[in-house]
């Protein structure tokens, strides 16, 4: 069969950039054809999959959006397509992999009230009910009950149409890392010496990400722990504000903001713990990640996967309404706790994930829907 995905921008560090390319593959793999329309790809294009630029005008995002969506469905029209399954609020599409967090919940919970005035507001608004509202016959892939439960608080949405996707974790993604070679990895590559405590934080959008609470956290502890920790902050986004934020800090030889990288997951092998106090994250794979490499962590209970750190005694997990003294506290807490129970809980959680889930659930899902969009429109066709 033949299936257009249709996703804003590409870039090799997002998550749900990752997702949609992994899916992708996933449904070639399964012998499907794929073809990609977006508006940007950055990095190299897959030779199996077609990448299809579209172009698009207007000062603001969402007006950019819109134009983006018009002339990526225009193309789309252009050929024949079993299934048009899209990556970011928007309509007709068949499916919806729903990566971002109910946005009319967001609105209402962490905006002021004038912010539901304004066009932005609207549009956004009117994008994510077109998919949602119980009149539409789009198909949705959620990642966490929870989000499924916001959605339909909000829409009212009926049950049949969600698809909830087990978590995923790709082995070959999580080779064999010696951990005494990693220490002296870190050493040479970025001058954490091996009797320093490593930190890490990875994610793509520093402050939904807590960056500058984690930063803030380090600032807090003692000064006999504080002088021995370093961190690396791994992620695609302007790091100025948060630079400053450490500089504020004095943390400036301490804390290291790079880019996105490709050598994550030895990162994460080589690290002590992560430190993810995120703002908001509907999923938060990173942290299935973490567990994956052995990495504890330290995050917010607002991430959707982090369940999965709390059942399986990985790491530490804050309550709901975050404050900086309990993760100011949880950190210190972590630093002095025994490393390795937490490191072998998690390992142990992420290798039943990658039993329970071997792969191209996803792939499998819209191979289904499609065929069942085709039987329905041989059964109405005239």
């Amino acid at each position: 069969m033949k299936f257009a995905f249709l996703i804003f921008k590409y870039f090799p560090y997002g998550g749900v950039q990752r997702d949609m390319l992994r899916i992708a593959k996933d449904c070639v793999a399964l012998g499907h054809q794929v073809t990609i329309f977006t508006g940007e790809w950055q990095g190299q294009q897959p030779a199996e999959i077609q990448v299809k630029l579209c172009a698009s005008n207007g000062w603001r995002n969402h007006t950019r959006h819109a134009s983006l969506i018009s002339a990526m469905q225009q193309a789309v029209r252009a050929e024949p397509f079993d299934l048009v399954v899209g990556f970011n609020r928007m309509q007709p599409i068949d499916v919806y992999f729903a990566a971002d967090s109910c946005f009319i919940a967001k609105a209402h919970e962490e905006r002021p009230w004038w912010y539901r005035l304004t066009s932005r507001y609207r549009w956004f608004q009117q994008a994510e009910a077109s998919i949602f509202s119980p009149s539409s016959n789009t198909h949705i892939l959620t990642l966490t009950p929870q989000e499924q439960t916001t959605f339909q608080h909000w829409y009212q949405t009926p049950s049949e149409r969600f698809h909830l996707i087990p978590p995923i974790l790709d082995p070959q993604r999580f080779p064999s890392f010696n951990r005494a070679h990693g220490k002296q990895w870190l050493a040479d590559t970025f001058g954490i010496l091996p009797e320093q405590i490593a930190l890490l934080l990875v994610g793509s959008g520093f402050k939904t990400k807590g960056a500058d609470r984690a930063v803030t956290a380090i600032a807090s502890l003692p000064e006999s722990m504080r002088k021995n920790v370093r961190m690396l902050i791994i992620g695609q986004d302007n790091p100025r504000w948060l630079q400053k934020h450490i500089e504020a800090h004095h943390l400036s030889g301490q804390i290291q903001v790079l880019g996105g990288r490709d050598d994550i997951p030895q990162l994460m092998q080589a690290c002590d713990w992560m430190v993810h106090p995120a703002r908001r994250e509907l999923a938060g794979h990173v942290l299935l990640e973490a567990m994956a490499c052995g990495l504890p962590v330290v995050t917010t209970n607002v991430c959707g996967y982090a369940p999965y750190i709390e059942n399986a005694g990985a790491g530490i997990v804050l309550a709901s309404p975050f404050t900086q003294s309990a993760l100011d506290q949880a950190l210190a807490t972590a630093l002095t706790s025994e490393r390795a129970t937490f490191s072998k809980a998690g390992l142990a959680c992420a290798n039943q994930l990658m039993q329970d889930n071997p792969g191209k659930a996803e792939a499998k899902l819209l191979t289904q829907l499609a065929s069942e969009k085709n039987i329905g429109s041989t059964n109405t066709a005239p």
